[in-house]
């Protein structure tokens, strides 16, 4: 079984994505038939869909596609972490196969966003509930994520896209150190995920080794997941780059843990074993 563990679909409208700059690659609908041809083509069998827009709506637009595409495996939404009745929310949650939340704390100005009082206890009841909660964050946000990791206690916690090293302009520090802290709590996995993007646009694919050595030997091959970050990769490349640069990375350093990267990692951090 072979896992996209992170990709997103949208009807495009610059009202509702203001983060996509207009007449980019992206700047247009993707939907559940694109995905079905990228994962085809990759041999890919089943995705996992994640929010890209910060609303209810948001949720119910990617359980509407997970109903009408059996690929999607589940849904990683948005709920208001910070609502005061925020467990009474999820308990209430809409049905269909909502595997988690995710909140893009990467384009919240405070560096210190992730150790809000109200935002810890959100993500406790998202974790107490048995879903999985996806940390998205930013260079500055990075350095207080061993700190909110230590706040939100036991649950399964994935790191979105390696927390996005500034691959291009071939920077390593603070963002190693902080990776290499934050990987030190147990429960937290790591997608790789989104890394082209990061990258120059005439990247290849040396440009990524030592990053991918450092993360596999923060995390161990037990703890990461593959993700094509599907559109947003369309900026920097296609769906299949995104599968080959690490399929070939762990073909050379790590071939015995293909499976769990390509979809055993997935089915444990996300709980997938029953939809699947």
């Amino acid at each position: 079984m072979r896992i996209d563990a992170h990709h997103h679909l949208w009807h495009y409208t610059s009202e509702a994505f203001g983060w996509i700059e207009p007449g980019s690659a992206i700047a247009r609908d993707f939907d559940t038939d694109d995905l079905a041809r990228e994962m085809q083509a990759a041999g890919v069998d089943r995705a996992i869909a994640v929010q890209a827009r910060q609303s209810d709506a948001e949720t119910a637009f990617l359980l509407d596609c997970a109903a009408r595409q059996p690929a999607i495996a589940g849904v990683v939404g948005w709920i208001d972490l910070r609502a005061p009745d925020v467990a009474e929310r999820v308990a209430a949650r809409p049905a269909g196969p909502i595997l988690g939340y995710r909140h893009v704390v990467q384009d919240e100005p405070d560096a210190d966003f992730l150790l809000g009082e109200a935002f810890v206890a959100g993500v406790r009841a998202v974790l107490a509930a048995g879903l999985s909660y996806d940390v998205l964050v930013n260079g500055a946000q990075l350095g207080t994520l061993p700190a909110f990791l230590a706040r939100c206690g036991e649950g399964r916690l994935i790191l979105d896209h390696a927390a996005k090293p500034d691959i291009a302009a071939g920077a390593w520090q603070p963002w190693a150190e902080q990776i290499a802290a934050a990987a030190r709590h147990p429960t937290l996995f790591c997608k790789v995920s989104g890394l082209i993007t990061e990258a120059a646009r005439d990247w290849q694919p040396s440009d990524f080794e030592r990053y991918l050595d450092h993360v596999f030997a923060c995390f161990g091959p037990d703890r990461i997941l593959w993700g094509s970050d599907w559109p947003v990769c369309e900026l920097a490349g296609r769906y299949g780059d995104t599968h080959d640069l690490i399929a070939r990375y762990v073909t050379r350093h790590c071939p015995e843990a293909e499976a769990a990267v390509f979809g055993g990692n997935a089915i444990r951090a996300y709980e997938l074993r029953p939809l699947i």
